[in-house]
């Protein structure tokens, strides 16, 4: 769906769970970009990959300088099941044009951790104990002490990895987890163990001998 620049930030203000993607060049976004707009440029390599790391299910809405691009990134989102795309029509030309900001700050909303950050977080002699959870989690908050007093216990035996789900939803996604708390135990970068719902210090520490 096309929108004008106005349509267009006040579609935003009503989907809650949306990204904005800019798909314009790395270079391009660092001038100036709308404020919350993750970069994914749509001549860049591995653009369908990091597409499909997305909610499907929720609002996107894609710009790009005039309007090119952002028309074949979103067709191309379509055919990837995505069925909420809305795009800025005119591009971020025309979003000058009406007055409307921009910013230059590369810390806003992200995809947050990939996958090939997290396999190298796993590289490690010892175990790796990884911990999703969310700060609104209440078996997630009451297992975090006893994490915490393993963790100072064994650190001979294993590293512990904690990780939020909410910031690292696509992480989350690709890793086929629905779940919060989940644990996963890895040896060697392959996962020996797992564990979904609350679970006592008592066995847990089983899993880490």
């Amino acid at each position: 769906m096309l929108l004008t620049p106005i349509e267009f930030t006040e579609k935003i203000k009503e989907k809650h769970s949306s990204t904005i993607i800019d798909v314009r060049t790395p270079k391009e976004y660092l001038k100036g970009h709308l404020q919350n707009a993750i970069n994914i440029d749509w001549n860049g390599d591995d653009f369908e990959k990091q597409i499909s790391l997305l909610d499907t299910s929720n609002s996107v809405f894609v710009y790009c300088l005039s309007g090119g691009r952002s028309s074949s990134a979103a067709d191309k989102m379509r055919t990837m099941g995505f069925s909420k795309v809305y795009e800025l029509n005119g591009g971020i030309l025309k979003w000058r044009d009406a007055g409307f900001p921009e910013t230059t700050n590369t810390v806003n909303k992200s995809i947050g951790m990939s996958r090939q950050q997290f396999d190298a977080l796993l590289i490690s002699d010892k175990l790796v104990l990884v911990d999703f959870y969310a700060p609104w989690c209440a078996p997630c908050k009451k297992m975090k002490p006893y994490l915490d007093e393993l963790e100072k216990e064994r650190e001979d035996k294993f590293i512990l990895l904690r990780i939020d789900a909410d910031e690292n939803q696509s992480l989350f996604k690709e890793l086929k987890l629905a779940t919060l708390p989940t644990l996963l135990l890895y040896k060697d970068k392959k996962l020996v163990w797992s564990h979904i719902g609350y679970i006592g210090k008592e066995e847990v520490s089983k899993q880490l001998k």
